[in-house]
């Protein structure tokens, strides 16, 4: 294939990376937390946690999930939202040689039984305020270790309890439940400390993450991610972002993370990506209140800020945004769906950066093309594809169309997932003899090697 897209490539950002360099997500955060020790690696609502408080924590939750017996490969679904908790399940989860399935938390029984039944789930980490939900389903389900978290636990101190104090009691927001053999957060770390932690020879095809889409078609799937999947997309990422951010090891950076972690392009690029990097990770628990989101941005100086078109309309159109110090601010990643450039327009106007928008699935890990992350200005592509990446635009049998002509755009790199979880059929369905996963979107490619989503 002639990559027409690399003569379009910023300086310094490589055709190729290399996903090898690490046997697995184990091994790469181990790294990370032993380089990032002192660091802070996530923040919540004003309570910091270090990347050696990470570690920490994660180890011993990986010794507590180890001790219920489960085999390598088990599932272990976390079912919530951006809390401090969240990315020490993950580190967790993956430490101990199991497979994370991230749930959204606002799942209905039925979808949430869907899901859980689907990936076989041995074990749940879910936030108390949609235990109610998991509740209605667990007997029909192969859930047989639960874990408890609240808003307040992490926070410490009186914070702690006045947090929980407020979500059960003021804002009413626990609806009842009962879970009689469900273990508290807390009490996990506690009893994890006590018991030995037994590291796990994790290869680069395990499965890192079943991540949940309806796909192009029909009920929802869980796209099999692997080791090798993810570490790629990170260093894609990276190599993508470099010209403007640096490499990992560099100053440290500010990422909001308001878009959920349960979603692909948060996860890969705010919680994963930030721990490559040793980034700093402002949490955001609830995105749609606008107002408590920008009250949260007035207190760091962030240098990226990913989110979808929707997100920062929202932001741009509230009162106290143009108040928001954007002096660092070095990146705007817009994902998700289409950034309108009314929207980009008034977010450069206030913000001085231009969104940049890229494009991914999924099935991706996400991310498959991005815009040069030093392009000043609106393009209305969804950019080049990244490093080790291959776009074709097929026609209906198939075959490459000519150059400007419409067709289906298609991918093909090491971020490509390894198929759908026990759905031989929908895999052969999406990808390729030659290893393609066709997107089901509609795209053209212009002579810079860009590329335009049309339908």
């Amino acid at each position: 294939m002639d990559k027409i897209w690399l003569k379009s490539y910023p300086p310094g950002v490589p055709a190729e990376i290399d996903p090898d360099q690490y046997r697995s997500l184990v091994q790469l955060l181990d790294e990370s937390f032993v380089k990032y020790a002192d660091r802070n690696a996530y923040v919540c609502m004003d309570k910091f946690m270090t990347y050696a408080e990470l570690d920490q924590y994660s180890r011993r939750a990986a010794a507590w999930l180890q001790s219920r017996g489960m085999q390598k490969g088990a599932r272990v679904a976390i079912m919530m939202p951006n809390v401090l908790q969240y990315p020490v399940a993950i580190a967790a989860i993956l430490r101990a040689g199991y497979t994370v399935v991230n749930v959204n938390p606002l799942y209905t029984p039925r979808e949430l039984e869907h899901q859980l039944t689907d990936a076989g789930c041995e074990a749940i980490i879910v936030l108390e305020n949609f235990a109610h939900t998991l509740q209605q389903v667990l007997p029909r389900t192969q859930v047989k270790h639960i874990v408890v978290a609240t808003m307040g636990e992490m926070l410490g101190g009186a914070k702690g309890v006045i947090v929980n104090f407020v979500v059960r009691n003021v804002k009413k927001m626990v609806p009842e439940y009962a879970l009689p053999n469900a273990v508290r957060f807390k009490d996990m770390l506690a009893q994890g400390a006590r018991m030995q932690f037994a590291a796990v020879d994790t290869t680069p095809q395990d499965i890192a993450f079943l991540q949940y889409t309806g796909g192009t078609t029909g009920v929802s799937k869980g796209a099999t991610l692997t080791h090798r999947n993810i570490i790629a997309n990170l260093l894609q990422s990276e190599a993508w972002s470099a010209p403007v951010l640096g490499g990992a090891g560099g100053e440290p950076i500010t990422i909001v993370c308001a878009l959920p972690l349960y979603h692909i392009f948060a996860l890969t690029c705010c919680a994963m990506w930030g721990m490559r990097v040793g980034a700093l990770n402002l949490l955001i628990p609830n995105p749609k209140d606008i107002g408590g989101f920008v009250k949260e941005l007035r207190k760091y100086k962030v240098n990226m800020l990913p989110a979808v078109n929707t997100l920062y309309n929202a932001l741009v159109n509230h009162p106290d945004f143009g108040a928001v110090d954007f002096s660092g601010l070095k990146i705007a990643n817009g994902g998700g769906m289409a950034v309108q450039q009314v929207v980009n327009d008034k977010w450069k106007a206030i913000t001085g950066v231009s969104i940049i928008e890229g494009y991914g699935l999924s099935e991706t890990s996400p991310v498959a093309t991005c815009n040069p992350a030093n392009m000043n200005g609106f393009s209305g592509t969804i950019g080049l594809p990244v490093p080790s990446t291959d776009v074709a635009i097929l026609d209906d049998d198939g075959q490459p169309v000519a150059l400007g002509e419409r067709g289906e755009i298609a991918i093909r790199g090491p971020q490509v997932m390894a198929g759908y979880w026990n759905r031989p059929d929908e895999t052969a369905r999406v990808m390729t003899a030659d290893g393609f996963f066709k997107s089901g979107d509609v795209g053209v490619m212009d002579a810079t090697g860009a590329v335009k989503i049309v339908d």
